[in-house]
């Protein structure tokens, strides 16, 4: 059976340390196996994006119809992002994560039989909808951390996960350049490229199903049907949504994610095509080049995440803005310098600098998204999810619409810095932040606890 109960344990807490070599409790199985679904949902993602310089060559496409795939791509994950957090609220993470896996490889092995640009767009369209694991993603984890390692736990995941994008830019060229060398045809090596990502994402299917589960106390639906209240409450779907989007740090955080998420995958869709058209590089050398970007999100966004839960211990949730703040400023700064560089030695570098802020920024902003409000998290995370991607779509519009690529990341770099301000609006009354402190303060006494009774100085 693909859903088979794994039991209730109303006792069992929220972990409040990160064993990172570890699978033995739900918790950390949780960790690793998500992590794990988003890396292969982010490759699959963009799994295409270092490959457009062939199929630019084999539908003769033009510069709108390039712009309109990469906006395609992107445009979906938005609708798909504010479904998947209610979804995740009533059905649990297990169940949400396992049917996007299956459903979303069939675009991804479609593109493998596009014959028309008008089928590839479609197909492409599709495939955004893989985006939205990244919601369910931070929603396992956000349930299954406590305060004191949550920003942490989502930041790693997060970035682990978005090292996928990274790895498609790098290792995709070198599966088409492999099946050319045994004789393929260029035109058929692309196509035949893609069915590695479809088959990873319906094996990783059956893996999430199997051994993972909702919270630490068990299944979503097993726990509602048992009578067990959840955080939040007997509210589902659009109640939820509802609730969620009357609360304006939702608003504040969507637009800051929508500035460092929507440019990040914006980055992804054109990098390996940026490097070649400027720099004159070769697919596969353009591919490694911009695989350093996302290479990055295996250490930057957890490093926000890091940040953001160390400065919480002494500055509380006002420290967690003031940081991301920070960070959204670093990133414009270093976009306008990368639409600046001259070479692709100062571009690489250029990348590299504002690719750190831009990870870190990601993993700083959902370290604050457990906060905004308990009793609404997935649709909070739906909404600031689907902000990353209204990002991505404008900044491919932005695209579209300037002279050059050049322009356009300079002018987004100034964007992106001016939307640095929405950080520093978003604030927490003082009966909220008591709260959360208490929380906070109650996951650390219970991890001193367990140090203790590890170090054997009270019984186990």
């Amino acid at each position: 059976m693909l859903f088979a109960s794994p039991g209730i344990d109303t006792a069992a807490p929220k972990a409040t340390r990160i064993d990172l070599f570890s699978a033995a409790t739900p918790q950390m199985r949780a960790f690793h196996v998500t992590w794990l679904a988003f890396f292969v949902c982010f490759f699959a993602w963009f799994a295409a994006a270092p490959l457009m310089p062939l199929i630019k060559a084999e539908f003769g496409l033009s510069k709108d119809q390039i712009a309109n795939i990469n906006i395609a791509a992107v445009a979906v994950t938005i609708l798909v992002r504010l479904v998947v957090g209610p979804l995740c609220d009533r059905f649990g993470p297990r169940r949400t994560y396992t049917w996007l896996l299956l459903l979303g490889a069939i675009p991804v092995f479609g593109l493998a039989f596009a014959q028309t640009y008008e089928a590839f767009l479609v197909f492409r369209l599709a495939i955004g909808a893989i985006g939205a694991s990244f919601v369910i993603t931070q929603y396992h984890t956000s349930v299954m951390f406590a305060p004191n390692v949550v920003g942490t736990a989502n930041a790693t995941v997060g970035g682990w996960g978005n090292a996928g994008g990274g790895a498609a830019q790098s290792l995709m060229p070198l599966v088409v350049a492999a099946l050319v060398g045994l004789g393929v045809e260029h035109a058929f090596g692309w196509r035949a490229a893609m069915f590695v990502p479809g088959v990873a994402m319906v094996a990783m299917a059956f893996v999430y199903a199997r051994y993972t589960q909702d919270t630490p106390q068990g299944d979503i639906v097993d726990l509602r049907a048992a009578g067990i209240e959840l955080d939040g409450g007997k509210a589902t779907g659009m109640a939820i949504l509802r609730r969620a989007a009357a609360n304006y740090r939702t608003w504040m955080l969507a637009a800051t994610y929508g500035a460092c998420f929507g440019v990040e995958i914006f980055i992804h869709n054109i990098a390996a095509s940026y490097y070649v058209d400027r720099f004159g590089l070769s697919l596969t050398s353009a591919g490694l080049a911009a695989g350093i970007f996302g290479g990055l999100a295996l250490f930057a966004r957890a490093l926000g995440g890091i940040a953001s839960d160390r400065i919480a211990l002494k500055k509380g949730l006002d420290g967690r803005a003031l940081l991301l703040f920070a960070l959204m400023l670093g990133e414009g700064v270093g976009l306008v310098l990368f639409g600046h560089a001259g070479s692709v030695m100062l571009a690489i570098l250029a990348m590299t600098m504002f690719g750190l802020f831009t990870h870190m920024a990601c993993g700083a902003t959902y370290a604050l998204v457990p906060f905004v409000d308990r009793k609404a998290l997935g649709g909070v995370a739906g909404l600031i999810g689907a902000g990353g991607n209204i990002g991505a779509v404008a900044a491919g519009f932005l695209n579209k619409a300037s002279a050059s690529p050049q322009q356009c990341l300079i002018i987004l770099g100034y964007i992106v810095a001016g939307t640095a301000v929405c950080a520093l609006a978003v604030r927490f009354s003082a009966s909220h932040k008591s709260d959360e402190r208490a929380l906070l303060d109650a996951a650390l006494d219970a991890r001193r606890t367990g140090d203790r009774a590890v170090n054997g100085a009270i019984p186990a």
